[in-house]
């Protein structure tokens, strides 16, 4: 049998404050074990899992591994304003005038990911 991806790890400054932020962003939670200042944060949503490890070193080039969003119950643009509302800021806007395209932020640290068109909205515009 093949290996399976159990989580996604991001080396960061603040674990909980960052798993914070992420588990906003994916309607998930935190490990019922974790808590401001430890040196490490689990966030478990449907279908994925990222986890936070605070390390000395801060962010200094582009991320070589990012997320892509796709929104379940909203729109790409409803999502980009929810997500900045959290936190996040605007790096990249990719958005075509036909709907298509997509939206690079990045989160409180700076880790880049991107926010795609919902399933609806790929049927309406493929």
């Amino acid at each position: 049998m093949a290996s399976r991806v159990r989580h996604l790890t991001f080396d960061c400054s603040d674990a909980y404050g960052l798993g914070q932020f992420w588990a906003a962003v994916l309607d998930g939670s935190l490990a019922d074990d974790d808590a401001p200042g430890d040196p490490e944060a689990l966030v478990t949503a449907p279908g994925s899992a990222l986890l936070f490890l605070a390390v000395p070193e801060g962010k200094a080039v582009k991320n070589r591994l990012h997320v892509d969003l796709q929104p379940q119950d909203r729109t790409r643009d409803e999502e980009v304003a929810r997500v900045l509302a959290l936190g996040a800021t605007l790096v990249a806007d990719h958005r075509r005038p036909d709907g298509t395209g997509w939206v690079t932020l990045a989160d409180p640290e700076g880790n880049e990911f991107c926010v795609e068109r919902s399933a609806a909205e790929r049927v309406q515009h493929p």
